[in-house]
């Protein structure tokens, strides 16, 4: 069984998490950027942590036969505080960049005037940089976050079959569903779906443009709910093709809209920035090759980012 987690914050996760994903199935992950739980003071500690989403979490992820790509964008609940809005006119320089596969987590917390705003920009943004969008939910009044999300949605550049709901839930999925958007489910204890809700959902509304997360952090979370939703869709009858659909051909679908996703795992011999953590581990694993996903080879490595682009440095050209 091979499984791609498309959203699960591994920043926030050990080693010994990313062993267990691999002897699970899961041969490719995206990170998106998001709220780390302290509050950020000012931009430049968003660039050292995009820094490390394009650097050091994949050469880590690396270490384990796991590709790693991830999103970028200022996430909606830091998009309240003044300090932290300059990072918007930041992201372009980070939107060139090969490992990025998508703009986000964009949407709502509190669905205030500045997440208005803060949408709309970074919407725009992934239309001018051809990069899809990983839409965050609010986790409260989440039917009214839905209707307005996909109001802005309708409102931009971006078509909505490049754009991913996330933390869909049974009273948001048919609105979403309706709307041309892919299903974004995260499977986390006690606060969002579980397995056999997930069961359900599929039951009713098929494996088409779905995908299933873990959105696991630095919370109570499992990054292992992708193999369990595997699991139980296999014991409630659903087919070993409809189980690699949901787990692996539709993130693959939805993150390959950005040209950019490249699922062979890189050489994890050399060293990061003169940092390691080849102690004590496992020999490299290979992930899923080129050969098996279609997708182009050679993708720019961007180990680095950080080194290559500077706080102050910009693009002099983007990528289509």
């Amino acid at each position: 069984m091979r499984i791609f987690d498309p959203h699960i914050h591994m920043t926030s996760r050990t080693t010994d998490d990313y062993e267990a994903m691999h002897a699970a199935g899961v041969r490719a992950v995206v990170e998106p950027a998001f709220w780390l739980g302290q509050p950020r003071t000012s931009p430049a500690s968003f660039f050292d942590y995009f820094d490390a989403l394009l650097g050091w979490e994949p050469f880590r992820a690396a270490q384990y036969g796991i590709a790693h790509h991830c999103t970028i964008a200022l996430n909606p609940k830091e998009a309240n505080d003044p300090r932290c809005v300059p990072v918007l006119d930041e992201l372009p320089r980070y939107l060139v960049k090969d490992h990025v596969v998508a703009v986000g987590e964009i949407g709502y917390d509190s669905m205030t005037p500045a997440e208005d705003t803060a949408l709309a920009v970074q919407l725009q943004l992934a239309a001018e940089y051809a990069l899809p969008a990983l839409v965050h939910t609010p986790h409260r009044d989440k039917l009214a976050g839905l209707r307005r999300t996909l109001d802005v949605v309708r409102e931009s550049a971006l078509p909505p079959d490049h754009v991913l709901i996330d933390h869909l839930n049974e009273t948001t999925v048919k609105e979403a569903k309706d709307g041309g958007c892919w299903l974004g489910f995260s499977v986390y204890p006690d606060t969002k779906m579980d397995e056999e809700r997930m069961v359900a959902v599929l039951r009713e509304y098929g494996p088409e443009k779905v995908l299933v997360n873990s959105a696991a952090d630095w919370g109570k979370s499992d990054p292992l709910k992708t193999r369990k939703v595997a699991d139980a869709l296999l014991k409630a009858g659903f087919t070993e093709d409809d189980v690699d659909r949901v787990l692996w051909r539709n993130p693959v679908a939805f993150y390959g809209l950005s040209g950019r996703l490249d699922l062979d795992v890189a050489d994890t011999d050399a060293t990061h920035e003169g940092n390691s953590i080849l102690r004590g581990i496992p020999k490299p694993r290979t992930g899923a090759s080129t050969a098996e996903t279609g997708l182009r080879p050679g993708a720019q490595d961007d180990s680095q980012a950080g080194a290559q682009a500077g706080p102050q440095s910009s693009p002099t050209t983007t990528e289509a």
